[in-house]
């Protein structure tokens, strides 16, 4: 079973965190941070070619971090692969001992760094979700054959905003997601207890019954809260906390000291999730660290979280 299904079913506080593979083939600082991780989350996502950029894929990375014994968490996007692409590399997943997914759409080609190149989008999340569920069920592939010796089984999860307007789309969108078989989700990175009171109020009244873990963004300073703010859909850094950066970073040029916003943006990180789990808002914490996955165990540390 799944470590993060494990936690999650128990009841347990569930985290994860996430990493992208890198621009080459040479996995060495992603290895050096999952040995940080170790024992300090549930497991790791490994991101497949976010924001449409191209990297080593994400089933590379994850059998590199399988075999240094850190759990990873497949995301598998639409935008590149067929449906005939996707399960074959959920088939080569599985002989690896890699049993936990996480389904996305995926940003379009023309938002990336190779623009040129071509989508897919033969299924979106919901459709690979309910693809890997049929196979499950079925023992066949997406084209109805049986599949040889045993069905992989996965633990599948999915991804919502809950900062979003009209937010009944998201809810919808949900609904959807848990339809075709997902069991966890993890949010868009969210900066305060409100936003997400008010998401899961609605997912309350809705009826829909899933494992949702925050999304929890270190913040490295004003600049990239502002940029998110401006740029990433369904992010909202309020206002005072883009100020407390700002202050931090113009305290430290006073002093002549490197790096206060960075530790500020680690401590409001740390408060938030300790907030979020003493307010039993949630299931668990995703933390993206943004290639700053050594911050995560300092994080978890501050905010009095430890996993079994």
């Amino acid at each position: 079973m799944s470590l993060l299904e494990n936690a999650l079913e128990r009841g347990e506080f569930g985290v994860t965190a996430e990493m992208a593979p890198p621009k080459g083939c040479d996995f060495s600082e992603q290895l050096e941070s999952a040995a940080l991780l170790s024992g300090k989350v549930h497991a790791v996502n490994v991101t497949d070619m976010q924001s449409a950029c191209l990297k080593a894929s994400s089933l590379g990375l994850c059998i590199k971090l399988k075999e240094a014994g850190v759990e990873p968490i497949l995301q598998v996007t639409g935008r590149d692969r067929s449906r005939m692409g996707i399960l074959g590399d959920l088939l080569s997943a599985a002989a690896f001992g890699i049993d936990t997914m996480l389904a996305l759409t995926g940003d379009h080609p023309m938002v990336g760094d190779c623009s040129q190149s071509k989508p897919v989008y033969d299924l979106d999340s919901v459709g690979i979700l309910r693809m890997l569920s049929t196979v499950e069920a079925t023992g066949k592939d997406c084209g109805g054959n049986d599949l040889q010796g045993p069905t992989p089984r996965f633990y599948k999860g999915a991804a919502v905003t809950p900062v979003y307007e009209p937010i009944q789309l998201q809810i919808n969108k949900l609904r959807q997601k848990v339809d075709a078989g997902a069991k966890y989700i993890q949010t868009q990175g969210i900066f305060d207890l409100e936003s997400l009171k008010r998401f899961m109020d609605l997912v309350d009244k809705a009826g829909i019954h899933c494992h949702i873990m925050a999304g929890v963004i270190p913040l490295k300073g004003a600049g990239m809260a502002k940029f998110m703010n401006e740029n990433v859909p369904g992010i909202a850094v309020p206002q005072a906390m883009i100020d407390r950066l700002a202050a931090a970073a113009a305290e430290g040029k006073e002093k002549g000291v490197k790096g206060l916003p960075m530790q500020l943006g680690i401590e409001m990180a740390a408060e938030f999730i300790a907030q979020l789990r003493d307010a039993k808002l949630c299931d668990g914490v995703h933390i993206m660290a943004i290639g700053a996955e050594q911050n995560v165990p300092t994080i978890l540390k501050k905010a009095g979280i430890s996993i079994a």
